[in-house]
């Protein structure tokens, strides 16, 4: 009897040290992965892809698409593969335009920017843009995503190096490397800032310490427009807004939340957000007419903060905050009074106003998530992909596939009914036009 507790006992502490090591993916009866490959594009498919999504998250660099009339319920139809291609190492997102998709990706010693066929996947051209960041934790490869504004096309390297190209060929305009203007300093995952167009500047986070967290260049001619705000580098992305009459550049640095003039870069109000390994990494959400959603990893939390005053003087106020969503990578996505992220491994949907879980879906992972027709759009980290209504009544999953194998840490790109992903090998377009 001693012999069978023993033995009881033993099974049950191995599964309990089994269910910890971490949550099982999220299971789909439907598997894309070997639908179609880069010579078998779909002959039914448009020669063009119509639409838009020009920088890192969509036109409004908030993960929210306009596009309608999707396929979102497959319990009858999955969506098609368009094509499939292998790519380089990278966690770079794509942007398409004018049925173009533009991305980068690293190969030996190489980083690079490539630009493809966005209806067959088929490369276009090709250009080195710096040194490949290798042999660090997370992966290697490239983190930024490109810009396209105005005819041209805005890269930044893992390294610092900032490009203006022409899009048709890769041509350079100029390029500014940003550790030797702004006194940059790499952080410790690279550069995963993506370039943001506000006016006749493109800006950049720099890292530079005081006085150059984030610096501006005149986007024509790379000339120095200013060098502002006073932190070393985070890894998120900046967003311009209007917040009661004044036009702002809101920062998610290395360890604060700030708003800068965009025309001299002077600090217009600032707020601490400190985070282990200064990794404040998702994009801050704007919540009109004057709220800012932030969240960071490493059991810090979210927050949500009130930008109150006006041009003779600005300050932020925190409304709540809570360890409830805990974006480390992947930007949350705010749609009818509701914020749908990932805390930690856990697919959340909380209350805008208060915070409040209202609900939470386990099995995808540190996936990432797009907002699109009235659903999400969710990756799992292991290429899992599901279509959810984005509702806070409950988890209503209304369809999903096994589209990618290992680490797929990328967020979707949308344009045309068209949806890229990426794992750190490989790419893929769907159709999911209805």
């Amino acid at each position: 009897m001693r012999h069978i507790t023993a033995i009881l006992s033993i099974s049950l502490i191995l599964l309990l040290v089994l269910s910890s090591c971490g949550d099982p993916e999220l299971t789909s009866k439907v598997d894309l992965r070997k639908s179609s490959t880069n010579s078998q594009v779909k002959t039914t498919m448009s020669a063009d892809v119509d639409g838009s999504w020009s920088q890192f998250l969509g036109d409004n660099r908030d993960g929210v698409s306009s596009e309608t009339g999707l396929l979102v319920d497959w319990s009858n139809k999955s969506p098609d593969v368009v094509w499939r291609r292998k790519l380089g190492d990278g966690f770079t997102s794509f942007i398409i335009h004018d049925s173009k998709a533009y991305t980068k990706y690293a190969s030996g010693n190489d980083e690079f920017v490539v630009c493809l066929n966005a209806a067959t996947g088929e490369e276009i051209w090709s250009k080195r843009t710096g040194d490949n960041f290798a042999g660090r934790m997370g992966g290697d490869g490239p983190r930024t995503t490109p810009t396209y504004h105005d005819g041209v096309l805005y890269v930044y390297s893992t390294f610092g190096m900032l490009h203006a190209m022409n899009p048709d060929n890769g041509q350079v305009i100029w390029q500014k490397d940003i550790t030797q203007v702004a006194n940059g300093q790499v952080p410790r995952w690279g550069y995963c800032t993506s370039p943001l167009i506000e006016g006749d500047l493109v800006i950049v986070e720099a890292g530079g310490g005081a006085g150059k967290a984030m610096v501006a260049f005149n986007k024509k001619d790379g000339s120095l427009a200013w060098t502002g705000g006073n932190d070393v580098a985070g890894y998120s992305s900046p967003i311009a807004v209007t917040i009661n009459g004044v036009r702002q550049i809101v920062a998610f640095t290395g360890s604060k939340l700030m708003g800068l003039a965009p025309d001299t870069g002077s600090l217009l109000w600032e707020t601490e957000w400190k985070t282990s390994y200064d990794v404040n990494a998702a994009t801050p959400q704007f919540i009109a007419p004057n709220r800012i959603f932030i969240s960071s990893e490493y059991d810090v939390g979210a927050g949500l903060y009130e930008i109150n005053g006006d041009a003779s003087g600005m300050s932020a106020k925190q409304l709540w905050k809570t360890r409830g969503m805990k974006n480390k990578m992947s930007t949350s996505v705010v749609h009818n009074g509701a914020i749908y992220g990932f805390d930690g491994k856990i697919l959340k949907c909380i209350d805008l106003e208060t915070g409040q879980d209202r609900w939470r879906q386990r099995g995808f992972g540190e996936g990432s998530l797009i907002y699109a027709d009235g659903h999400l759009i969710v990756l799992g980290d292991k290429g899992t992909l599901a279509i959810v209504q984005a509702t806070a009544e409950e988890y209503r999953e209304t369809g999903s596939a096994k589209v990618l194998d290992g680490k797929s840490w990328t967020v979707p790109a949308l344009a045309g009914g068209k949806l890229f992903l990426r794992n750190e090998k490989e790419m893929v377009c769907l159709d999911l036009a209805g």
